[in-house]
């Protein structure tokens, strides 16, 4: 890869990074329907009038969305110029498309909950993906923790289902729900309850994967859960403080980033001449 390609592919996957964050954002600040049920237009404007907060964060939201697309369609363009080998490219391209399309279909339909997870979900995936283009990986598996990263997974899922279904405040304490074990206050402190059974084995796992995970890589990811934990005790302590229920997400996802880009155990080459474990 030039070193062109590979800057182009970390800048599209950091403004991925930041337009998840964003997103998360305009979710929080109720500023969703900012720019009216208009699309690709802001109220009926390609630079509306900036008078109502909300507006000003759906529009720069929608801002930063054209400049992904940008970053990805270009990125794809140079691969097929230089026909460089892979096609993780023209992967994250297609995963393009759906998402703009759930981003319009979002506003359309008035912020329906499955289809706001679901285009999180796309995200992540898209994110994933950049990433993988930007390190030479590609999409392959091999030498990857898959077992964490499925786990981290789902629990990015039911967190955003957690928040898009207005679970955050159905589970009132921290470690437990209501101080119960197995919660009974309903399906939506369910999903809330779940979310943390995920996120407390996503921690045990990442430790025990730590321990047996030479090098840093996977000692700044499992702080990174634990600081996660740590926010999401905050959020509801706090009765989800705006800039906490931020914070969640922006860790939240970088957790995933570097479950992503941190190589499992396995991965790590044997020195010449030791003998393979029985």
């Amino acid at each position: 890869m030039t070193r062109r390609f590979t800057t182009l592919a970390w800048s599209a996957a950091v403004c991925t990074y930041l337009l998840i964050v964003l997103g998360a954002v305009v979710r929080i600040t109720g500023s969703g329907m900012g720019c009216g049920d208009h699309w690709p237009l802001c109220n009926g404007h390609l630079f509306p009038p900036f008078d109502d907060i909300g507006t000003v964060i759906e529009w720069s939201h929608r801002l930063l969305a054209s400049v992904v697309s940008i970053l990805v369609a270009t990125l794809a363009f140079y691969a097929w110029r230089r026909r460089i080998p892979g096609n993780a490219p023209y992967i994250a391209l297609g995963l393009l498309v759906p998402q703009v399309v759930l981003g319009a279909v979002t506003v359309k339909t008035g912020l329906t909950p499955a289809i706001v997870v679901l285009h999180l979900v796309m995200a992540m995936l898209l994110l994933a993906t950049l990433l993988g283009v930007a390190t030479g990986s590609s999409l392959s598996l091999r030498g990857r923790p898959v077992s964490l990263m499925a786990l981290a997974f789902i629990t990015v899922l039911f967190g955003a289902l957690t928040a898009n279904l207005g679970a955050a405040a159905a589970c009132h304490g921290f470690p437990l729900c209501n101080g119960e074990i197995w919660t009974t206050a309903g399906p939506l402190a369910l999903i809330h309850w779940l979310h943390r059974l995920l996120a407390y084995s996503l921690a045990i796992v990442a430790t025990v994967w730590a321990v047996r995970t030479p090098g840093r890589a996977s000692k700044i990811v499992l702080g990174l859960i634990a600081l996660q934990v740590a926010v999401g005790a905050g959020t509801v302590l706090s009765g989800l403080a705006s800039g906490l229920q931020a914070l969640h997400v922006a860790v939240g996802t970088a957790v995933w980033v570097g479950v992503v880009l941190a190589p499992s155990g396995n991965s790590q080459r044997r020195p010449e001449g030791e003998p393979r474990a029985p």
